[in-house]
């Protein structure tokens, strides 16, 4: 039985970026034991490069849980030389297919999609079988409407 891609979608999210963290795991750790603290569900997560000692790090979370980040995000920016970048009122267009893992090119489609309307990406995670986008609210229908065109799903 082959499976045909699902495309999925959910509004009002928010990107919280915290630029030059500590690059040590127990460090990233802690910071996500203290957002659950928070009781704020996280779902895209992604991690940067290490600059030496430091990296970014970018997390989304629901718009409805901004107000319980910001006291966090806050005093991190007072207690320590962390910068903490948010974008409000975002959109993410997730594409799943079973089938991905074996067939190259999906994300080159999903991707080209993308590009074809200039749409502006925050964010972009990745599985085996899942390709998903972060996207402004302004772009999420025609893009939406690209995605989908690309993946003939129309």
């Amino acid at each position: 039985m082959i499976l045909e891609p699902v495309i999925t979608t959910v509004n009002d999210i928010t990107l919280i970026t915290l630029q030059n963290c500590p690059s040590e795991l127990s460090f990233i750790s802690n910071l996500f034991q203290k957002i659950a603290d928070f009781d704020v569900n996280v779902d895209m997560i992604s991690l940067a490069p290490t600059q030496g000692a430091f990296t970014s790090v970018s997390f989304t979370i629901s718009d409805n849980d901004l107000d319980k980040i910001l006291a966090f995000t806050s005093n991190l920016r007072d207690t320590s030389n962390i910068k903490t970048i948010v974008s409000s009122g975002n959109c993410k267009i997730s594409v799943y297919d079973q089938n991905m893992k074996n067939t190259p090119g999906v994300a080159a489609k999903v991707f080209a999609a993308a590009a074809n309307i200039e749409t502006d990406i925050r964010i972009i995670t990745t599985s085996e079988v899942d390709i998903s986008l972060l996207i402004t609210a302004a772009d999420f229908d025609q893009t939406l409407h690209e995605i989908e065109k690309s993946m003939n799903m129309q």
